[in-house]
Parts: structure tokens; sequence; C-alpha cells
């Protein structure tokens, strides 16, 4: 199994509607994406001055199974979404 974790750090100036898009477009893709084995994401609560302010968590079989998200149409537009609203994405993917 593949975990993979990402965090956001909006532009100062996103609106709540732009991440209440990118919420909506997020919690879509586990029915649309076969490869997703688990799925969860979040607003930061602590809002500390090293937090991020978005966070994703989810589960994969491989990295196969992992790129096939990465490149699936319906995760690159919500890719795309957050491009636009996001100063900075950090990841990482580690096994479990």
């Amino acid at each position: 199994m593949l975990k993979h974790i990402v965090l956001f750090k909006f532009k100062p100036d996103t609106s709540d509607v732009n991440i209440a898009n990118v919420e909506k477009g997020l919690a879509g893709l586990p029915a649309r994406i076969a490869e997703i084995k688990h799925y969860e994401f979040g607003r930061d609560v602590v809002q500390s001055d090293r937090s991020f302010d978005f966070g994703l968590v989810s589960e994969f079989e491989d990295m196969e199974s992992l790129e096939r998200y990465r490149t699936h149409p319906y995760h690159m537009a919500v890719v795309n979404q957050l491009n636009m609203i996001c100063d900075n994405i950090i990841s990482v993917d580690f096994t479990i």
C-alpha cells in the first residue's frame, strides 16, 4: 500500500467559495477513480504559523495505481482548480 499526503497553502485572497468548489471536486473523486482505496481531506483547524491551510490523505495499492490517479482527467480538473488558488503545494508518498 502507498500513502499519498498533500498539503496546500492558499493564496491570501482565496475565497470560501473557491475552497468549497475544490472540496466538492475532491469529494467526487473516489466514486470516479477506482484506484483510490482511502480518501480524506479537510481545512486546517489549528492555524499556527507553520500550518498549511488544507490537507489530503489518500491510499493506493501501488505506484501504478497512484500514477493512474495522478493523470486521471477528473483528478487533473481538481488539480487545475488548486493550482489557481494555491501559493504552495507539497506532498509526500510512502509505503505502508
